[in-house]
């Protein structure tokens, strides 16, 4: 992709688990990356910026200084707790930082923003499942609002539950699952029979890359996932038979969390509208997430 060669590309939650993965596929790309979270992974990083994007006057100063051509907007405040105490840091982090970027980088000479949203966020008027839904759900709508009103070239991408290697958040359910059994724990889940919509990190990354380069995105809201949602049940018996051995997953020893709802993308769009789909299958990409696991034991 020539169009990425010296393109000032500006990506927010650099050191977060897409993130991470997206800076290093612009960078091979040709991109001039600045990657931005709260805490560079090294004091002095070449091309990071330390930035809190709910402060509204920090985050101008980085627009202006950085003056971007792209925009990648992944950092937020991810949690899929349901306790009243998580209202504020999700309303923040995932609603008014997003704000505080796109007043950014209104009037300004950006030619592509793309956004994360979330498989969380309800749909067909369905009451949100947790405050992180019901903040990312505001997001997509001020999204939306700042395209048609002041014609931010902004899209969202709703992405699915991703997988992959490098996930840093290793209470998730692949990492919990794969690394129990490989240590050969009994990792305990719920009844597991929620459907999840899994999508592979390498392949999320492409639709970000897509929807970047390409100004047709703009005021479109895009799921990212894969056509069939698979239970969790399913998933964590995939991953026990390859990584093999006796232990096996405890059904039923958790118990599931209030509004947690089948998980469903419509693909259809984003093949129209970026010539994305998804070519890594969940077979092949928990292998590679057990094997790279494996490796680091």
């Amino acid at each position: 992709m020539s169009v990425w060669n010296g393109t000032r590309a500006l990506i927010t939650g650099a050191t977060g688990f897409i993130g991470s993965h997206l800076v290093r596929r612009l960078t091979e790309l040709g991109a001039e990356t600045h990657a931005v979270s709260r805490r560079p992974p090294e004091r002095g990083s070449r091309g990071w910026h330390a930035v809190d994007l709910t402060d509204a006057a920090a985050t101008a100063k980085l627009v202006t200084q950085v003056e971007p051509e792209v925009v990648f907007h992944l950092a937020g405040e991810v949690t899929g707790g349901r306790e009243p105490a998580t209202v504020g840091p999700t309303l923040a982090g995932n609603l008014g930082a997003t704000v505080n970027l796109l007043t950014a980088l209104t009037g300004t000479s950006v030619r592509s923003v793309v956004l994360a949203g979330s498989v969380e966020e309800p749909r067909d008027g369905q009451a949100p499942g947790s405050p992180y839904a019901a903040a990312k759900a505001a997001a997509t709508g001020y999204a939306r609002l700042y395209h048609a009103l002041w014609q931010v070239p902004v899209s969202v991408l709703r992405v699915a539950m991703v997988y992959g290697p490098g996930e840093p958040n290793l209470a998730r359910l692949v990492p919990y699952v794969t690394l129990s059994l490989l240590r050969g724990q009994k990792p305990e889940l719920t009844s597991g029979t929620r459907l999840i919509t899994w999508v592979y990190v390498d392949d999320v990354v492409e639709a970000f890359v897509r929807a970047g380069a390409s100004g047709d995105a703009a005021g479109h809201v895009l799921d990212i996932g894969t056509p069939e949602p698979v239970s969790i049940r399913d998933t964590a018996e995939l991953l026990a038979k390859i990584v093999g051995g006796p232990a096996r997953p405890v059904y039923g020893a958790v118990a599931a969390r209030p509004l947690d709802r089948a998980q469903r993308s419509d693909i259809e769009p984003a093949a129209r509208v970026l010539g994305w789909r998804p070519v890594v299958s969940l077979k092949e990409g928990l292998s590679r997430t057990v094997d790279w696991h494996a490796s680091r034991l």
